[in-house]
């Protein structure tokens, strides 16, 4: 059976990380069928591979330093900064200085679910 939302309540200590390329990995926090939450760690170098998906996309920097490009544009962005990437734009990051990114995706990454 598929599922489809995530508990009322994660407590990070608690929610499973799962590699997601080296020296990437992420933690799955709250979602339904419409939204999920996402917290991915890079390490100074990381790479998060150009890739491109059907879901609308949201991320805020909560720490670190990144470049990222969505479609062709680029921009260096820390803490505080954020993005936007519409369904189908192809994107990608390069990790500057070791940092966590907050990703939501509508709706929810059910291939990120293990």
């Amino acid at each position: 059976m598929e599922k489809t939302s995530s508990a009322a309540f994660q407590v990070a200590k608690e929610q499973a990380w799962q590699e997601a390329g080296e020296g990437v990995k992420r933690q799955i926090m709250g979602y339904d069928g419409q939204l999920m939450v996402v917290k991915v760690d890079f390490l100074t170098g990381a790479v998060g591979t150009p890739h491109t998906h059907p879901h609308s996309q949201a991320t805020y920097v909560a720490s670190g330093k990144f470049k990222v490009k969505i479609g062709d544009e680029e921009a260096v962005l820390q803490e505080g900064d954020g993005y936007y990437v519409a369904p189908g734009v192809i994107h990608g990051c390069v990790c500057l200085e070791e940092g966590r990114l907050v990703d939501t995706f509508s709706p929810m990454r059910q291939d990120f679910l293990p």
